[in-house]
């Protein structure tokens, strides 16, 4: 069995992963395959139900990646259905209190750590009876800190036995802060927040993540984070799109 996300942020490693905003098992599977640590499925913002994340979440396992899911909201009916289909890590939104904090632990874990209900079945056919022993140590439980609340709640909420890591979302964190949305690096409110958000993780023992690029993952990387997104499907799209038509017109015209 491959090492668990968990374990390999407890090595120290850096992981990086593509983001799916469109509700389609094929992207997915080909995200997976372009050498990634980790494939998340966006139900929050993006456009798939549960049972088309279910076929992406096979998609991503086809090619032994770790498939995530973020969720829609701190529901522990929709993150154990998405834990029994095969996510092997859930984020979760709009997380402000340490009891909220709690609440995502208990939908993940399996007791005594949770009050996961015990019904795996897709990601018993995957894992066979090798699944329940190991699933409180291999799901990564990533609640988001996004908020002004959780801001100031960081440090209490990375104690949370439990949690994995926390992850940052900057552009709602930007919003929060004053600012605008996106990555306001070299603004000092948001430079220390993600020093703060850096910080509690680290004296608590567990990761960071983030929504980022390939262009910024070396900065994040070096202010700590050990996930790490390069890419989301719909950005890298309309960017191959845009460039390709963009380089056709250019060819036509000096033909």
């Amino acid at each position: 069995m491959e090492q668990s996300l968990n374990q390999r942020w407890r090595n120290g490693d850096i992981t990086l992963g593509a983001w799916c905003m469109i509700p389609d098992a094929l992207t997915a599977e080909i995200l997976a395959k372009c050498g990634y640590d980790w494939v998340l499925i966006d139900m929050q913002h993006g456009c798939m139900d549960y049972e088309t994340a279910v076929g992406m979440i096979r998609a991503i396992d086809l090619a032994g990646i770790t498939p995530l899911v973020r969720v829609t909201s701190n529901d522990s009916g929709t993150i154990g259905r998405l834990l029994d289909a095969g996510a092997m890590g859930v984020v979760v939104p709009m997380i402000d209190t340490v009891e909220d904090a709690k609440r995502v632990v208990d939908a993940c874990l399996y007791p005594p750590k949770g009050r996961r209900s015990l019904g795996p079945i897709r990601v018993g056919a995957r894992d066979g009876m090798g699944y329940f022993p190991t699933a409180n140590d291999r799901i990564a439980v990533i609640p988001m800190i996004e908020t002004a609340e959780a801001l100031a709640a960081v440090e209490d909420i990375a104690q949370v036995p439990g949690v994995s890591a926390l992850f940052m979302g900057p552009f709602d964190l930007s919003l929060a802060i004053g600012l605008p949305p996106g990555d306001n690096d070299g603004e000092k409110i948001f430079d220390d927040a993600v020093k703060k958000i850096n910080d509690a993780s680290k004296k608590a023992g567990i990761a960071t993540a983030v929504l980022s690029t390939a262009e910024l993952a070396p900065l994040r990387a070096k202010q700590g984070f050990q996930m790490i997104s390069v890419i989301t499907d719909s950005a890298a799209i309309m960017a191959a799109g845009r460039a390709a038509v963009a380089h056709a017109k250019e060819t036509i015209e000096q033909a």
